[in-house]
């Protein structure tokens, strides 16, 4: 027996989700399979008939989502590096102390690595994928990154609250924290997140030789 529409039984209304928002949701699981796809086997090894199986999508319906894998690899590269920057800017805003900026844009950086293990990894392996516009892309924006710490190194050398020989080679051992931070980190291991990006920012600190924060 059938329940009556207007009867206690009749289902609530679910209003039907805008297409826009189904075919950004399908994007998003399409990047999210490539990106497993590309670190677990690698993007030369990795198909379009690999990812579209990983979503449940056959043949030429992928191709309405997306045009072909290495737009998903410079998408995924490219967006890694812009994330990081704006984590970066984010970061150092509060404050004016050139340690605390240096302390909270290295737990901003090892908080990303701990928490997107396989777009660091991905974006760290298969830079030589990409095709030389979107490498470029990528570079630039690698390039813009480590300035931004280097010249945080810098002014802090300049104002004496840092010591360093290089502000160069002070910044590419930072960042390569992030890097040994996606190869081993795990959630539910010894240390939070939060507990591992403070202790990060004490290594970086002794890196630059810097005075204790309210010295």
């Amino acid at each position: 027996m059938s329940a009556d529409r207007d009867g206690p039984y009749e289902r609530a209304h679910r209003p039907a989700r805008p297409q826009g928002a189904l075919t950004a949701d399908r994007r998003s699981a399409i990047r999210q399979a490539a990106l497993r796809l590309f670190a677990a086997q690698g993007y030369q090894s990795t198909t379009m008939t690999d990812i579209g199986a990983a979503v449940g999508i056959r043949g030429p319906s992928l191709y309405k989502h997306v045009a072909s894998k290495h737009e998903l690899l410079a998408e995924i590269m490219i967006g890694t590096m812009e994330q990081l920057i704006v984590d970066n800017v984010a970061a150092v805003a509060g404050t004016d102390d050139v340690r605390e900026q240096l302390r909270r844009a290295v737990e901003a950086h090892i908080r990303y690595h701990a928490r997107h293990r396989l777009e660091a990894f991905v974006g760290n392996r298969e830079i030589g994928s990409l095709e030389e516009a979107d490498q470029g892309r990528v570079l630039s924006r690698r390039s813009d990154y480590e300035r931004r710490f280097r010249e945080l190194i810098e002014r802090g050398a300049d104002e004496g609250a840092f010591q360093v020989q290089s502000a160069r080679i002070a910044s590419y051992s930072i960042l390569d924290m992030g890097i040994g931070v996606a190869s081993w980190f795990h959630e539910g291991g010894e240390f939070s997140v939060d507990q591992l990006a403070y202790q990060y920012g004490d290594i970086a600190l002794r890196t630059v030789g810097a005075r204790p924060l309210g010295g």
